[in-house]
């Protein structure tokens, strides 16, 4: 009776990659994962926000249809809750009155163009902020991932010097090794552009709005001033 033939050895598999990998390969190994949790962090938490951004732009043509500034901000506000539009006209309120301040020696006009600039401000770095990160690991993972491949091709190669002939068992490792950290640099890169161009679009959307919401309000401000 023949004896059952045993499994050949996969030189390919993770688990094997971790075993034979040394202080370098594991370190870029964790790089990369915090690298990918990093970005799936922010990917889910700005796709939120920027959901919640978006359900939140219709109402503004419910506060140019309340009966008064004050409603018209208390409706805006139940309806924006990242913060992203209501400041506008809240701010614009709060400053179009001339207060007795360095500021409030400006006309009215100015006071309102500054108010409103700075709300811009504040509400674009509130919507772009992680898109850096993101931006960032998308166009490093790559290189992070070759650096492991080209460390388990030195692998292979040593292993080759050290044995003194080419045998297949004693490079199958090291090139699987760099095979793998290559694509793990792609799987981490991937989502995090596609994130980052998919935000991108929507944050200029959402800024091409608060332009218009501000230009409206400022013509608003400059001729009713203080409610």
């Amino acid at each position: 009776m023949l004896a059952p033939t045993l499994p050949a050895a996969n030189h390919f598999s993770i688990a094997r990659y971790w075993e034979q990998g040394d202080a370098i390969s594991h370190a870029v190994a964790y790089l990369l994962l915090a690298m990918s949790l990093v970005s799936w962090f922010y990917i889910l938490f700005k796709s939120y926000s920027g959901w919640r951004v978006r359900r939140a732009a219709p109402a503004l043509d419910a506060f140019w249809s309340a009966p008064n500034l004050k409603d018209g901000i208390a409706l805006l506000s139940a309806a924006d809750l990242e913060g992203v539009y209501v400041n506008l006209p809240a701010q614009g309120l709060a400053h179009a009155g001339g207060a007795a301040t360095l500021a409030g020696e400006m006309s009215r006009d100015e006071q309102v163009i500054r108010v409103l600039r700075q709300e811009i401000t504040r509400s674009t770095h509130r919507i772009e902020s992680g898109l850096t990160i993101l931006a960032s690991i998308g166009a490093t993972a790559p290189f992070v991932g070759l650096l492991g491949t080209v460390w388990g091709i030195y692998h292979a190669l040593s292993n080759v010097s050290t044995a003194g002939i080419v045998q297949i068992d004693k490079i199958a490792g090291p090139v699987g090794e760099a095979l793998i950290m290559t694509g793990f640099g792609l799987v981490v890169a991937i989502p995090a552009v596609l994130a980052y161009n998919g935000l991108n679009r929507l944050n200029r959307l959402t800024l091409a709005e608060l332009d218009g919401f501000a230009h409206d309000l400022h013509s608003y401000f400059a001729t009713h001033g203080k409610q």
